[in-house]
């Protein structure tokens, strides 16, 4: 799958599906070469041309010709201050002041498999056959920086993997003020950018613009990845549509503070840049130590945004997610919150239990309120044992009644925070993120711990371990209700300070795989207020996640939406929720809420401690329903149809399994209008030589005549917030 030409001194990485080349530049400059559809050979007749562009842009010392620039080379890993003038990849500062770097190939090596990323999540393969990794050396003759580039090829994904490592090579320290993941040089700017700008309970909106001359950053300082943005570049070619055209990726696998950033320059070439963001980082460096980047992830598809979005969701099912759990049928779970809040004991738990068990239930979800002494959100967070005002008895005996139920239990944690009110804080006020004499400040009533210090993370640790050896819990709901201020550690030295905010991503991750590592049996949700934290750093350890606090349906058709063309339904957690909505205020319809919330993983926010004949018997469908067809829906392909985001009054979606022997169609009416047209909807992913029963019907068409064509939405959804379902079954 990787290639090494001597004589035109190329590098060709390459699959069934694409192709990858890079180039080494008169000996001494990694250049790009291609990314795109798989091509056989790669002739060095004909690169990116080379020009006299000397005047504003300099040739490199005591070079023979005048055709070649650092300022227009495409470049693989570029610097600062050596005649690139454009945005560099990394960045640092020497004991002598300047920031000067000059990165040469010194070798390269190509292992078999995928190496680990030492104390980072990142994708990974089962056997060294379904993967080879090229891992080039580039050195700085005169500083003696090294940085080893990494470039890992999959044999069944459109994708290649990549992130680099920096080592002081001197006998002097230096500091590292940007390391991005990645960089991108593309030898045009004929694309569209594809973004998800967002907020809480509004999270990943999709934008789709052109783009400009000049800089383009998303990014988050936030300490999360957070609502606001996503750790994504996308690019489209102006024409490429869900079904076809040109579309690429790169994902950051990291859960912290990111930039992401496009470059459009004087001679219309693209860079993209992605990794850790640089604004309030610095980092040490010691002779011989090493920094290592987050994972970047790059996926190509030719064949439209569902091409793409479909690269990733096998890329991330398969070789993301960690644990037995990636494989396996979700549960279908019953949250308590907006039935109780925070007002809740055991029997009314019970009650509340044997209710959702009546609909078909599989999992009680218990969320905040069950430990210290937390009767709202203003105390308690830290003390991760039981609140005796609740229950008595513990725990144990409500685990045990849910247990015989033959329902599985789960708990709502928030590990990395801290209640002023808590006994924690009281014995270790200085375990929070602080900046000295700065007053904190609070969001949510609530600090944040320290977790880039051993000693705070062994003490969450052993609490979590404790409660969890004593109680058997199935599912954990793991939380993070507020974004990073006074970023600062108690014990860093002032040179080393700017490292609080990485070092905090290291320590969660290294909790996060102490637990996960300990406890494989446990089933852990990703939470973040919502999807605050939604990105493929935390998949790695939790394979779902929970997408948004809104759980009003018409919301969530055009979050899901936007968040499939990342993330397969699998990893989305979806809730059937009362109306009028506790968000939105907004009622719509049972079917419509059952078919959004059946396509993620399905579950219940209803308020289970009333009664309503008519309300429970649609959740007994629904569930029904749902664990009939859980396989196609939960691990199926899935193509998006209609886009809510250039539609206002509709959007469509559908599952189709891996043999396309079924299928499942669900369209909704977002906004009505009086005598509408009828609606033509195509559909995708069938066999186009096969033919299919419509629903229980007698109806069948050809998969062909479904796809291109199309399948009439007859009769029309003729009111707001309501959905349609068909199930095609392969016949012939």
């Amino acid at each position: 799958m990787i290639s090494w030409n001597e004589q035109t001194q190329t590098f060709h990485l390459q699959n069934d599906n694409i192709s990858y080349v890079l180039t080494v530049a008169h000996g001494r400059y990694l250049t790009h070469g291609y990314w795109g559809k798989r091509v056989t050979t790669w002739s060095r007749g004909y690169d990116y041309p080379a020009l006299d562009r000397s005047s504003f842009s300099p040739t490199p010392a005591a070079w023979p010709d005048r055709t070649f620039s650092l300022d227009t080379a495409l470049q693989e890993y570029p610097g600062h201050g050596a005649g690139d003038y454009r945005e560099p990849a990394f960045e640092v500062r020497y004991v002598d002041g300047h920031q000067v770097s000059n990165l040469h190939y010194v070798s390269h090596r190509i292992v078999a498999g995928k190496p680990d990323l030492h104390g980072l999540p990142a994708t990974w393969v089962e056997q060294d056959n379904d993967a080879q990794t090229l891992i080039i050396t580039l050195a700085d003759p005169v500083t003696h920086l090294q940085a080893e580039l990494s470039y890992t090829i999959f044999r069944q994904h459109a994708a290649i993997a990549r992130s680099a490592k920096l080592t002081n090579k001197a006998t002097q320290p230096l500091r590292v003020l940007r390391a991005l993941s990645c960089s991108l040089d593309l030898p045009d700017a004929r694309w569209q950018q594809i973004q998800f700008p967002g907020a809480w309970a509004r999270e990943r909106q999709w934008h789709r613009q052109a783009l400009n001359p000049g800089i383009n950053v998303l990014d988050s300082k936030r300490g999360a990845s957070s609502t606001h943005q996503q750790p994504f570049i996308g690019l489209v070619r102006p024409e490429t549509t869900e079904m076809q055209g040109e579309a690429c990726g790169i994902h950051l696998v990291y859960s912290g503070n990111f930039t992401a950033r496009t470059e459009v320059g004087a001679y219309q070439q693209t860079r993209l840049l992605l990794g850790i963001n640089p604004h309030g980082f610095g980092w040490q460096l010691s002779p011989g130590e090493q920094f290592q980047t987050p994972e970047a992830v790059l996926a190509w598809s030719d064949e439209g945004l569902n091409g793409l979005s479909q690269t990733l969701h096998n890329l991330y099912r398969d070789n993301l997610a960690l644990g037995p759990h990636r494989h396996q049928l979700r549960p279908i779970l019953a949250n308590n919150w907006e039935s109780t809040y925070f007002d809740f004991n055991e029997e009314k738990l019970l009650k509340f239990a044997s209710n959702a068990k009546a609909l078909g239930v599989e999992l009680l979800m218990l969320d905040d309120g069950w430990f210290g002494e937390r009767n709202g959100d203003t105390s308690s967070l830290g003390d991760w044992f039981v609140n005796r005002q609740k229950f008595p008895d513990g725990l144990q005996p409500l685990i045990d009644s849910v247990h015989a139920m033959d329902m599985k239990f789960g708990l709502w944690f928030e590990p990395e925070m801290i209640s002023r009110r808590s006994e924690l804080f009281r014995l270790h006020p200085d375990w929070v993120l602080n900046a000295g004499e700065q007053p904190l400040s609070e969001g949510r009533n609530q600090y944040i711990l320290d977790l880039g210090r051993e000693e705070v993370r062994a003490n969450i640790l052993a609490q979590m371990s404790t409660f969890l050896d004593e109680h058997p819990i199935d599912y954990i709901k793991w939380d993070m209700n507020r974004n990073m201020t006074e970023v600062g550690s108690s014990t860093a030295q002032p040179e080393c300070q700017q490292e609080t905010a990485h070092r905090y991503i290291l320590g969660l991750y290294a909790l996060l795989d102490a637990l996960t590592t300990r406890f494989p049996h446990i089933l852990f949700e990703c939470c973040a207020g919502g999807g605050g934290r939604f990105d493929p750093g935390m998949l790695y350890y939790m394979p779902q996640a929970w997408v948004s606090d809104n759980t009003d349906a018409a919301s969530r058709v055009h979050i899901q939406y936007s968040t499939s063309l990342l993330y397969p339904p699998v990893m989305q957690c979806a809730h059937v929720s009362e109306v009028p909505n506790h968000q939105m205020g907004r009622s719509t319809s049972m079917d419509m809420r059952g078919a959004v919330a059946m396509s993620g993983n399905y579950g219940l926010m209803l308020d289970l401690m009333r009664s309503d004949s008519e309300r429970d018997e649609a959740v007994k469908q629904q569930i029904g329903f749902y664990k009939q067809y859980r396989q196609l829906l939960q691990f199926g392909t899935f193509w998006r149809l209609v886009s809510p985001w250039e539609n206002t009054d509709f959007a469509a979606w559908m599952f189709v399994s891996p043999d396309q022997s079924e299928a499942l169609v669900m369209a909704f009416s977002l906004v009505s209008q009086a005598s509408a047209p009828l609606r033509l909807l195509r559909l995708a992913g069938l066999a186009p030589d096969a033919h299919y029963r419509i629903d229980d019907t007698e109806k069948t068409a050809g998969g062909d005549e479904l796809m291109y064509r199309g399948l009439w939405i007859d009769p029309p959804l003729s009111r707001d917030y309501t959905s349609r379902v068909w199930h095609l079954t392969r016949i012939s």
